[in-house]
């Protein structure tokens, strides 16, 4: 028993096991390298290994003591990590981080393009720094810097080893011999000119070797001595102080605290981003909060010129680490997210996922902001269950938020999450919002938005919920005041044509694309042509081809239609133009706004101010419509919620909304007096669950005739008559001034307004296109002497009126975009 213990394998006590070894280290070296794993974790290490029975030399033998033992008490950032070691009868082990030689790893940096300039300047620095430890702080000389004696790790950090070599720095200058031969090739000249001894430094041998590991860094390997004066890839910055290293004379060798004073200084070598950025995460203790804000906000635009491996194992694990226990802040979450691309996926969902759910229940407004701004680098790693349960019931907060930003972004982060929403949430709590927004929302760009991205989840709803929706929130929109907003209405009907019924485009689409052939602004009448025609040759096909029926409502009922379908027809323009980009309000633009901090967020300006691009087609914002003064006072005043039984009738929520809006070409500008009182004849009704029941306004409906403006003038002669009959007045004008179905027409200028108005904005019924539905427009127009001399005054002021306009607009071309008409 006694024996069995002496006799037993202390290699099995060395809790790491080894694995393949690393080839070519040991060309230049007394040590082998191997990979190696912790046994009880599978952390991936390096072992150093020398067999004592293969080399019966003494001399080796106390070199490698003597580097473990350096090795042990040396401990610097940029100084190989020492982990275990082990002494045995025939081996010796060394256990260190894993690593592979700079010799083998310069090889790999060839193809990394304007990346590697950058890191190698974080390499040699790295090295540089650990030199000006041994000789300045430690007093020791290393004797061996070389290519072979430098290690990268996982981080891509440059680590100092091979240390068995090392002496004091008072003891002989002369330069020790090196075993294996190979690395007699970096010993400094004055080992063979002993006269020049005299004139060494304590760190003039380490710069010899400093000047080798540069020239080696940019051209591989060192084969010949007299390939140092070789400098032409070596960068300009880099040359003079290069020529310094390996000049002849050792005491003009500079110091190494020189170097990286001298290199750090504007234009120097060591001053790059990379090198900039890791110093300050080395640092980032002792950073004050502004400059983190700082220093993170910068970051993310640098990340694509720094090494994945860089990125990956250093930046990354210490953005998280700043993040969750630091005070970086919600600047650190943008590099943090475009870092997380890096990860492997199980990674992913152990480090970023946590983090993710967590910042998403922060109240902080900023936090909120930039989650979603970055959603699209980390929803597609997230769960469907884990967004479902946890990250989408606190996106839904953001629909209900009085920042008009948030709201903005929180109806565009839909468009990545609506893949892994499910049938609940996707198809009654996100419609449920969108109706709301689309129908109340006092931001135009907001409405404009929420159209678009209807139009885009479109493919993810239930087939039958998309029947019901797309067609009513779409013709919605085409009546919106905001001219942006009736464009996404166009463009979203064509974007999307696949999903609609021959017979409801027949009977819904093309009438109300229709009343937009005459809008008052060109951007919306160019869409609004080109999909009526679209659609008028897609049924005349049909009319020629019956059968071809089948395919063109093919999509109609599938709940994973082809998407190809769609690009490959006539509505592709539009495809392209709803999925390129949102429209762009205040809230996107470079313009400054107020800073969002904290929760006490003041509201932003209006969203609607002017901008390059609207989808595809481009327009201004309008921020004064004088036909949105006329608009009817009549507006449902229902505030019921929106449920997933009520999507028809074309209720895809109300034109009006509590309190007073902001926004001038929002539904509610229309509905409020001038001391801010609204005009509908009952206050908003009670919060109920579900749609209402009650038609979309109880504006009088304009038939669509030949003749619409003098259908326009029969209708306010049937309001004069209704007036009438109520014996209100026998004077006209106060007859229609008091008018409470119609928008008060006081003159010519007024009459031109409210035409503009009922064309673009009339609350349309579902059924407002069957027989029988217009109002009744006859006999009581005859026979009442004044009201046939007011309509004659009117028609021969409105010619003439006419004239004067087609004569002023010839001169001024076309009308701007949210100019007044005179």
């Amino acid at each position: 028993m006694m024996w069995s213990f002496f006799s037993r394998d202390s290699a099995k006590d060395f809790p790491y096991e080894i694995g393949e070894q690393v080839q070519g280290f040991e060309h230049h070296s007394i040590w082998s390298l191997h990979r190696a794993k912790r046994k009880n974790s599978n952390e991936e290490v390096s072992v150093f290994v020398y067999e004592i029975s293969k080399n019966a030399s003494e001399a080796k033998l106390e070199l490698a003591k003597a580097s473990v033992k350096r090795l042990k008490t040396l401990r610097h950032p940029s100084i190989l990590q020492f982990l275990d070691s082990l002494e045995t009868d025939k081996m010796l082990y060394v256990a260190t981080e894993s690593v592979e030689p700079l010799g083998n790893h310069i090889n790999q940096l060839s193809s990394e393009g304007p990346q590697k300039d950058l890191y190698l300047a974080w390499g040699v620095f790295q090295i540089t720094r650990a030199l000006s430890f041994l000789n300045n702080d430690g007093n020791l000389r290393h004797n061996n810097v070389c290519i072979w004696s430098v290690f990268v790790n996982a981080s891509g950090e440059w680590k100092l080893g091979s240390l068995e070599y090392v002496s004091a720095v008072d003891g002989n200058p002369m330069p020790p011999v090196k075993i294996p031969p190979a690395l007699e090739i970096y010993d400094p000249p004055e080992k063979n000119e002993p006269s020049k001894l005299k004139a060494s430094t304590k760190c003039s041998v380490d710069m010899w070797g400093l000047g080798c590991l540069v020239w080696e860094s940019f051209n591989g390997p060192l084969k010949v001595r007299s390939n140092l004066k070789d400098i032409d890839v070596i960068p300009k910055s880099l040359q003079s102080l290069y020529c310094e290293l390996v000049g002849a004379l050792p005491s003009n060798r500079p110091n190494p605290a020189d170097i990286i004073t001298r290199c750090r200084k504007p234009g120097g070598f060591f001053r790059n981003d990379l090198v900039d950025s890791l110093l300050f995460l080395e640092e980032i203790q002792i950073k004050d909060k502004a400059e983190k804000n700082r220093f993170f906000s910068g970051l993310a635009n640098h990340l694509d010129n720094f090494p994945d491996n860089v990125c990956k194992h250093k930046i990354l694990p210490q953005l998280i680490t700043a993040y969750e226990y630091g005070d970086a802040g919600s600047a650190v979450l943008a590099p943090m997210f475009k870092l997380g691309k890096l990860l492997e996926e199980a990674d992913y969902q152990k480090r970023i996922v946590p983090c993710v759910v967590k910042l998403f229940s922060s109240t902080d407004r900023v936090t909120r902001s930039r989650l979603l701004q970055q959603i699209e680098l980390f929803i597609p790693h997230i769960l469907p269950q884990t967004v479902n349960d946890q990250i989408f019931p606190q996106v839904a907060h953001g629909f209900l938020d009085t920042n008009a930003t948030i709201r903005e972004q929180t109806v565009k982060s839909i468009i990545h999450l609506a893949p892994k929403l499910n049938y609940n949430n996707l198809n009654v709590e996100v419609l449920r919002h969108f109706a709301r927004l689309q129908a109340r929302d006092d931001q135009g760009g907001i409405r404009t938005n929420t159209t678009v991205c209807l139009g885009k989840i479109a493919p993810h709803l239930h087939p039958q919920v998309r029947q019901r929706v797309l067609v009513s929130a779409f013709i919605r929109a085409m009546r919106d005041p905001f001219p942006p907003a009736r464009v996404a209405g166009v463009l979203a009907l064509a974007a999307t044509q696949q999903y609609f019924l021959l017979s409801e485009i027949a009977n819904r689409v093309l009438p109300a694309l229709c009343s937009l052939t005459v809008d008052p602004e060109k951007s919306v009448r160019d869409p609004a042509f080109k999909t009526v025609k679209g659609f008028l040759g897609k049924l005349e096909k049909v009319s020629e081809d019956p059968s071809l029926r089948e395919t063109m409502e093919a999509d109609v009922h599938t709940a994973t239609p082809s998407i190809g379908n769609a690009a490959a027809t006539w509505a592709g323009w539009a495809v392209t133009a709803v999925t390129a980009k949102f429209y762009r309000s205040q809230s996107d633009s470079s313009r400054p706004r107020p800073p969002m901090t904290g929760r006490n967020l003041s509201k932003p300006a209006s969203l609607e101010q002017p901008s390059s691009s609207s989808l595809s087609t481009t327009t201004s914002s309008v921020t004064s419509m004088t036909s949105l003064e006329h608009e009817s006072n009549e507006t449902s005043a229902s505030a019921s919620d929106y449920g997933q039984n009520d999507w028809d009738n074309e209720n895809w929520g109300e034109m009006d909304v509590s309190g007073t809006s902001q926004d001038p070409s929002s539904p509610l500008a229309a509905g409020t007096s001038n001391n801010g009182q609204m005009k509908a004849p009952s206050a908003l009704g009670e919060v109920k669950d579900g749609w209402d029941n009650e038609e979309w306004g109880s504006l009088e409906e304009d038939p669509v005739g030949e003749d619409q403006e003098e259908e326009e003038d029969e209708q306010q002669l049937i309001v004069g008559d209704t007036m009438k009959s109520n014996e209100l007045s026998t004077n006209i004008g106060s007859l229609l001034n008091n008018c409470n179905n119609l928008s008060p027409i006081r003159d010519e200028q007024q009459l031109q307004e409210h035409h503009i108005n009922n064309t673009t904005n009339a609350n349309w019924n579902s059924d407002s296109w069957a027989d029988g539905e217009f109002e009744p427009i006859e006999e009581p127009l005859t026979g009442n002497p004044k009201l046939d001399e007011a309509r004659r005054k009117r028609e021969e002021k409105k010619l003439q009126r006419q004239r004067e306009l087609e004569a002023r607009r010839s001169q001024k071309g076309p009308m701007k975009l949210g100019a007044r008409k005179l």
